[in-house]
């Protein structure tokens, strides 16, 4: 049936905004920028990554009503998008301590967890986004990690 995620989207507010922050500090690709009339189709990825693009997409008319962006906008803003996505790195110390000397302000400084290492930080709009360096052997998820993750002591 399926073979593949070519294309995902992420709402942004301003789409070279947007460019400075994913290609300037995070380290993406342009893969491309279309000014189609009605919008500007723009994508981005990851350097050697080239089956899949980010769609850069900015919440408003044609794609919905002037109402609904407005409610879009504030909802990125607020951080209640989710999940943009996940980058994968061999070494998240690292690549935290690269990305925060850019000025990427962070959520979550690395943290060890069952599954490896990561952290999470916010773009300049609110999208949430994690950076994880797996484990080489998923531990067990005990109790005491569910309480932790669930904010219990």
């Amino acid at each position: 049936m399926f073979t593949a995620i070519t294309h995902s989207g992420l709402y942004v507010l301003d789409q070279d905004e947007a460019l400075d922050f994913y290609v300037g500090k995070l380290g993406f690709e342009v893969r491309s920028d279309v000014d189609l009339g009605f919008m500007r189709w723009l994508t981005i990825g990851v350097p050697g990554d080239n089956d899949r693009e980010v769609l850069l997409e900015k919440p408003a008319p044609p794609a919905m009503p002037e109402e609904t962006a407005a409610q879009v906008r504030d909802m990125v803003t607020k951080g209640a998008a989710g999940l943009g996505f996940i980058l994968r790195t061999d070494d998240c110390q690292k690549t935290y301590q690269e990305l925060k000397a850019k000025g990427v302000e962070f959520t979550q400084e690395p943290t060890e967890q069952p599954y490896g290492i990561d952290c999470a930080l916010r773009d300049p709009f609110g999208n949430n986004i994690r950076i994880t360096q797996p484990a080489a052997e998923v531990a067990e998820i005990t109790d005491e990690v569910r309480r932790r993750w669930a904010g219990e002591s």
